[in-house]
């Protein structure tokens, strides 16, 4: 059915001429996080959509006929990989034939990857988590955009060097301000397992009451062992996550609450999809000082209440 719909597509376009006759390149990124470096590098000479917007689930995101329309009609479709839209892959594979589509972290270094709790020689994919990683990602981005529009080589070149600048400028901001949070006090506890970049980064231990993947089931010996947790190590601060429902997150505090330990929720941040559309929030650097900010802040470090750039949305 799948390739029917390609084959009916794809001699639609051979009728009514392929996007790659437009100026502007023509991209579908399939996470927000892509779209915002394609948009990024690509500058003018790029239009991007992004599949999965604020609050949408990778993890479980099932593409629409609409979807399957734009990517077959776009010159660059960009997927992340590494089994992060694992029901996709069959799609993307088929696509492949016609279209160029890239997986822009699939190509990382494995030595750089975490290595996946259930499934042997799958990987963590939340590499965005860590903005040195993202930086790697980034590339593959401009390479891809290279490779589709190559006479504006030098444009995707010289706005990959300025975002590079930036990513380093964040990275910094993130080591000085988690470096700030006492060391007993460096335990993230979260929704789900997206955090483990950033704690290989910053000297964090991380846990997440669900795995890896949203669709893994948290149980009630999970639940209760990390109850348990909060209470041994006196951890006071949890936090919820933008594109996961927070019932087990509740069910933590209600547990600490039930042993006599109070828990609150520290915030809430942007693992799976960045923050709302037109905001400083919907843009990657935005999401990961967001992220930075709200965590040092909530356990006992110093940050700008304001992040980074000053921008962040007051009342976080």
């Amino acid at each position: 059915m799948l390739k029917h719909l390609l084959t009916v597509l794809a001699t639609t376009l051979a009728l009514t001429g392929p996007a790659m006759a437009q100026d502007r390149l023509d991209i579908v990124a399939t996470t927000g996080m892509i779209a915002d470096a394609a948009r990024v590098v690509g500058g003018d000479a790029v239009e991007v959509r992004a599949l999965m917007g604020p609050g949408v689930d990778p993890h479980a995101y099932r593409q629409t006929r609409s979807d399957i329309v734009a990517m077959t009609r776009a010159d660059l479709v960009l997927w992340h990989g590494l089994f992060l839209e694992a029901q996709m892959e069959s799609f993307f594979a088929d696509l492949g034939q016609e279209r160029l589509v890239v997986a822009v972290a699939d190509g990382l270094p494995r030595d750089v990857l975490v290595a996946h709790d259930d499934y042997e020689d799958r990987f963590d994919p939340h590499v965005w988590m860590d903005p040195d990683l993202w930086a790697l990602v980034v590339t593959e981005v401009q390479n891809a955009l290279t490779e589709a529009q190559p006479e504006n080589a030098d444009l995707f070149a010289a706005n990959a060097a300025a975002h590079m600048e930036d990513l380093a400028a964040l990275s910094t901001y993130a080591d000085q301000v988690l470096a700030s949070v006492p060391e007993p006090a460096r335990v993230l506890l979260t929704a789900h397992d997206a955090f483990n970049y950033f704690g290989a980064a910053h000297g964090f231990e991380v846990m997440g009451i669900q795995g890896i993947s949203t669709e893994s089931e948290a149980g009630l010996v999970r639940i209760s062992d990390l109850v348990d947790l909060l209470v041994d190590r006196n951890v006071g601060a949890v936090f919820v996550e933008s594109s996961v429902s927070d019932r087990n997150v509740r069910a933590l505090i209600e547990g600490a609450a039930a042993r006599g330990h109070e828990v609150i929720i520290g915030g809430e941040l942007y693992s799976d999809a960045m923050g709302p559309d037109g905001s400083y929030e919907g843009t990657y650097l935005g999401m990961i000082d967001h992220n930075v900010t709200v965590i040092a802040r909530a356990l006992g470090g110093t940050a700008p209440e304001r992040g980074m750039n000053g921008l962040l949305s007051a009342g976080m």
